[in-house]
C-alpha cells in the first residue's frame, strides 16, 4: 500500500479489496504500521491485537470470493474501549482498577459481531476516559491521547482514542460512542466525521437495553459521509428483547450519499445554551456552512430557540452520576473485588458518591422531565429540517486544562458549557453529526453539527454530502503525518 492509498476512505478499501487489488492482509499491516510509527507520539491505542488481526486478514483474504462477504470486508478498524466488547480482548473502560486485574471479555456484544460480520478487522482498542465520562481523553490509567493537530491540545472526549487515530490515518474507520457528544465532540476536535445517530439506531445487546439512561448512541467515526452511511447499513437494527427500537429507514443509508435533498429550511444558531456567543472561530465556522447551504438552494436564516434554553442540565447530570455509580456497583458484583477510592479517579468517586445519594424518585422524577423537554424541543422541527450549530463553543483546549488531575474548581463547568451544543440531542435522541467545514488561522479543525428531527439520519446524510462535496476535507491531513 502507498502513503496515498492509505488515506483511502473505509470504502475505497473495501472495493480495493473486492476487486482483487489488495488484500486483507496488506491493509492490515499498512495499518499496522502507521499505528507503530504514529501511537508513541498519540498514545490512541492503548490494547494491540496485531497478530490476531494479521491472522484474520488472512483468513479473510483466503476466503472463497463467491461466499457472501461483509460490504466492509478486510477494512482494518479500532474498537473503544468502552461499551461495545470484543471476544477475548482486554475491556478496560479507562479504569486503573480494570487494567489492575487484567479484565477480558468472553464475549462480544452484538454490535461487535455485527462489525464483524460487516467484514471489518479489529487491530485494537482505543484511549477513553474513565468511565467514558470527560471531554478529554486523559485517563489516569492510561495516559493523555494527543491531538494530531496539535500536540498539545486535546482531540476531546469520550471518543478521543478513536477520534485521534482516524484522524492521523491509522484507520479510515473506528467505534465509538455518545452519551454527552462523545461521538461528535471529538470529531470536531481532530477534523473528521461523527453521526450520533438516532437513539436505538444500534443494539447495546447483550448487556443493555439502555446505558445511561435514554443518553448512549453507538457508531463510528470516519473521514467520509459515504463510510458513515455503509457501516451505519451494517450495524442498525434492534436486537432480540431490546426495549424499543429507531423507526427503520427507507431505504439504505448508503443510498442518500448523493440523493438530492430538496430544498430544506435550516436554522443558524451559534449562541450558547446560557446566552453566551461562541469563540469567533466557531462562529465563522457556522456563517460558512450557512453560505454554503445557501448557495446549494436552502432556506438558511438565523433562528431563536427558547425551547433549546430551557434549563436540562440538572436532569442529565442526575442520569450520568446515576450511572456513574451504578457502573462501579456493576464492576465491583462483576469482578468479586472490592473497588477502593485508590481506584477511582476523584472526579468520578465524587460523582458516583453523589449518585448513590439519588432516590428512585427523584431519578424517574429527572428523567420525565427530560422527556417533556425533549417533546418542547423536538416541535421545532415541525417547522424546519435542519438546525445548524458550532460542534463545540471552543476550538480544541490544551492538554491538562481539563485533565483528571487539575485543581481548577471550575472544571467541570467548563466541560458542561463545551458540550453545550451537544447534550441536548442525546436527551431527544435525535440524530446529529459534526462535519469538518473550517479550519482557524492556527490549523485547528472546528466542526460544525447539523441536528435533524428524530429518525431522519436520511436528511442529514443527504446534506452532509452536499457539503462534502462543496467544500471538501479530504485532502486536509494533520501536520503529524505531512
Amino acid at each position: 500500500m502507498s502513503e496515498t492509498s492509505s488515506w483511502l476512505d473505509a470504502t475505497a478499501q473495501a472495493e480495493l479489496v473486492a476487486r482483487g487489488e489488495a488484500s486483507p492482509v496488506e491493509l492490515v499491516d499498512d495499518s499496522i504500521a502507521r499505528i507503530e510509527a504514529l501511537n508513541p507520539a498519540l498514545n490512541a491505542v492503548i490494547h494491540e491485537r496485531f497478530e490476531q488481526a494479521r491472522a484474520e486478514a488472512r483468513a479473510a483474504g483466503e476466503s472463497d470470493s463467491s461466499r457472501v462477504r461483509g460490504p466492509l470486508h478486510g477494512v482494518p478498524f479500532l474498537v473503544k474501549d468502552a461499551v461495545c466488547h470484543t471476544a477475548g480482548d482486554p475491556f478496560h473502560c479507562g479504569m486503573r482498577f480494570l487494567k489492575r486485574l487484567q479484565w477480558t471479555e468472553p464475549d462480544d456484544t452484538w454490535l461487535a459481531a455485527r462489525f464483524r460480520a460487516a467484514g471489518l478487522v479489529f487491530l485494537g482498542k482505543t484511549n477513553t476516559p474513565e468511565l467514558a465520562s470527560s471531554v478529554t481523553t486523559e485517563p489516569l490509567a492510561y495516559g493523555a491521547t494527543h491531538n494530531p493537530w496539535d500536540l498539545t491540545r486535546s482531540p476531546g472526549g469520550s471518543s478521543g482514542g478513536a477520534a485521534a487515530a482516524v484522524a492521523a490515518g491509522m484507520v479510515a474507520v473506528a467505534h465509538g460512542n455518545d452519551m454527552g457528544g462523545s461521538i461528535r465532540f471529538p470529531a470536531s476536535m481532530c477534523g473528521i466525521v461523527g453521526l450520533k445517530p438516532t437513539r436505538a439506531r444500534t443494539t447495546l445487546g447483550p448487556d443493555f437495553g439502555e446505558y445511561w439512561g435514554p443518553l448512549t448512541h453507538e457508531h463510528v467515526l470516519t473521514r467520509s459521509v459515504r463510510d458513515t452511511a455503509l457501516v451505519l447499513d451494517a450495524v442498525a437494527g434492534a436486537g432480540p428483547g431490546d426495549p424499543y427500537t429507531a423507526p427503520p429507514p427507507a431505504r439504505p443509508f448508503r443510498d442518500e450519499v448523493g440523493a438530492a435533498p430538496g430544498r430544506l429550511r435550516i436554522g443558524l444558531r451559534t449562541r450558547t445554551r446560557d446566552g453566551r456567543e461562541s469563540a469567533p472561530d466557531c462562529v465563522a465556522a457556522v456563517a460558512r456552512a450557512g453560505a454554503l447551504l445557501e448557495s446549494l438552494g436552502h432556506h438558511v436564516e438565523a433562528v431563536d430557540f427558547p425551547e433549546l434554553d430551557e434549563p436540562i442540565d440538572g436532569e442529565f447530570g442526575t442520569v450520568m452520576i446515576v450511572a456513574i455509580a451504578r457502573d462501579l456497583a456493576r464492576w465491583t458484583a462483576r469482578t468479586g473485588a472490592e473497588i477502593t477510592a485508590d481506584d477511582v479517579e476523584p472526579g468520578n468517586l465524587f460523582l458516583a458518591e453523589m449518585g448513590a445519594t439519588v432516590t428512585g424518585v427523584a431519578y424517574a422524577g429527572a428523567i420525565e422531565r427530560m422527556q417533556s423537554w425533549s417533546r418542547g424541543v423536538a416541535a421545532w422541527w415541525e417547522h424546519h429540517d435542519l438546525l445548524v450549530t458550532p460542534m463545540s463553543p471552543e476550538p480544541p483546549v490544551h492538554l491538562g486544562e481539563l485533565a483528571p488531575t487539575s485543581a481548577d474548581p471550575a472544571v467541570s463547568d467548563r466541560m458542561a458549557s463545551l458540550v453545550t451544543f451537544a447534550i441536548p440531542f442525546d436527551v431527544t435522541g435525535q440524530p446529529a453529526i459534526s462535519l469538518p467545514l473550517h479550519w482557524t488561522d492556527a490549523d485547528l479543525p472546528i466542526g460544525v453539527q447539523l441536528a435533524a428531527a428524530y429518525g431522519r439520519e436520511d436528511v442529514l446524510l443527504r446534506v452532509s454530502a452536499q457539503l462534502e462535496e462543496a467544500a471538501p476535507w479530504r485532502d486536509r491531513h494533520p501536520p503529524i503525518v505531512r
